[in-house]
């Protein structure tokens, strides 16, 4: 993994919903530089603490963009090459990498190839996961391996930094490793990462030669364990996370463009906190699903238009926004600076100590006098958490380090004594 990516933080933005794009191809009317809005919002990522832009897709498509027909085309929805020139140069000069999001296991039914290049089952083309719009590239094809080789190639050349290849865990794993080492020895510095839901993680990255792939099993136990107010839960899954360290380091979010948000998911607003703290003080590639960071709601639903809700249009600047998101994008703010202040945490190692249903202390570690302590606590009444000398991460905390209000959370630094199991249980 290139030693950039190790400081990485997205902010994670789907540009058809962000721009308030038609929902088909056929009603563009033309080009339209929908693209060029982003411009406005650069700044604002900046200052929330992001290093970069991680872009959902951009291509020429038919619809949402995951049924691409042209790769080496931005979509006329968003605008043309100089528009994606004008955002990547303007991304630089506020030190914001851009990574692309590459639609690589399957294609819309307009896709301008071969008849040979898809596969075939018993009742014709193959789709992908019963879209019928959705049809499987054949990836032993050589043609297809060059195909896809020559799109990474050319957006990285046109600055891109990386990409995130979407549906990753349906595309044989053997297909990256043919594709990828040509595309490395001309962009040695560019970064591959992969959606997978399930399975072997650190099996599909070891095949792929990827360098990173989701954490969706961490995500779910986020917000799981908050509402089931069951942190052995969510130390159950920080055993797991902490096992895939030994081989990479997986792409951590609390929300994205395929689920419902978070402000959504949780059955109780108090602990939207907890969740944030998880995600930036323990090991991997955090991003924030833009909006997240302002409370915003949405369902995800099982039918058409039911992505409609968690892809939203944003006002043109961020003026426009509602005061309301103001203290969440506060709060996104301070933990993300926690996060840059301690760039160790990328590779931390984490235990989860003293634990109970609703209470916990997540210890996370780096090398020599690098450690950080995140207290929850889900329960109704405050709880003291049995700590050395300690004190809070954050200037504007008072009191006792290690007493933790009813439904709060707190993050301490410089632990002087271990983090002890007395009285609970512990995992290691």
């Amino acid at each position: 993994m290139p030693s950039w990516a190790e400081h990485a933080i997205w902010w994670h933005v789907y540009p058809l919903g962000f721009t308030g794009a038609p929902a088909t191809a056929g009603d563009a009317g033309g080009v339209r530089h929908r693209l060029r809005r982003l411009e406005s919002w650069l700044d604002y990522a900046v200052e929330l603490g992001c290093s970069g832009l991680q872009l959902g897709p951009i291509f020429a498509a038919e619809s949402h963009g995951y049924d691409t027909v042209d790769h080496l085309r931005i979509d006329p929805r968003l605008g043309d090459d100089r528009d994606f020139d004008a955002l990547v140069a303007k991304a630089r000069e506020r030190g914001l990498r851009i990574v692309l999001d590459g639609v690589f296991n399957h294609v819309g039914r307009s896709f301008a190839a071969g008849d040979g290049w898809f596969k075939r089952g018993p009742g014709g083309y193959e789709v992908f996961e019963g879209h019928h719009g959705l049809v499987t590239l054949d990836h032993a094809l050589p043609a297809v391996q060059r195909y896809v080789a020559g799109v990474l190639d050319h957006w990285l050349g046109r600055g891109a930094s990386g990409w995130r290849l979407d549906a990753a865990y349906a595309v044989p794993a053997w297909f990256w490793r043919k594709v990828l080492p040509e595309v490395r020895e001309r962009h040695p510095e560019a970064w591959f990462g992969g959606e997978v839901i399930h399975g072997d993680y650190a099996g599909y990255v070891r095949e792929s030669g990827l360098d990173s792939v989701t954490q969706y099993e961490l995500w779910k136990a986020i917000w799981s364990s908050l509402n089931d107010r069951n942190l052995f839960e969510l130390a159950w899954a920080l055993d797991r996370h902490d096992q895939l360290l030994d081989t990479f380091v997986p792409l951590t979010f609390v929300g994205n463009h395929d689920v419902t948000r978070l402000a959504t998911r949780l059955d109780d607003p108090r602990h939207l906190g907890h969740a944030l703290a998880v995600l930036f003080t323990v090991a991997g590639l955090p991003s924030v699903y833009y909006g997240d960071e302002q409370a915003f709601q949405g369902l995800k639903e099982e039918r058409a238009g039911g992505d409609d809700a968690i892809r939203p249009a944003f006002p043109a600047e961020p003026g426009g926004l509602a005061p309301s998101g103001t203290e969440t994008y506060r709060l996104h703010q301070r933990l993300i600076g926690f996060r840059r202040r301690h760039p160790w945490l990328h590779r931390a190692r984490t235990t989860a100590e003293q634990l109970t249903n609703t209470t916990v202390a997540l210890r996370s570690r780096g090398g020599p006098g690098e450690e950080v302590v995140t207290l929850l606590n889900l329960g109704d009444q405050p709880h003291r958490f049995h700590l050395g000398e300690a004190r809070p991460a954050f200037q504007d905390d008072r009191g006792d380090p290690a007493e933790v209000p009813a439904h709060g959370w707190r993050i301490v630094t410089q632990i002087t004594k271990e983090v002890g199991n007395k009285g609970s249980q512990g995992i290691r």
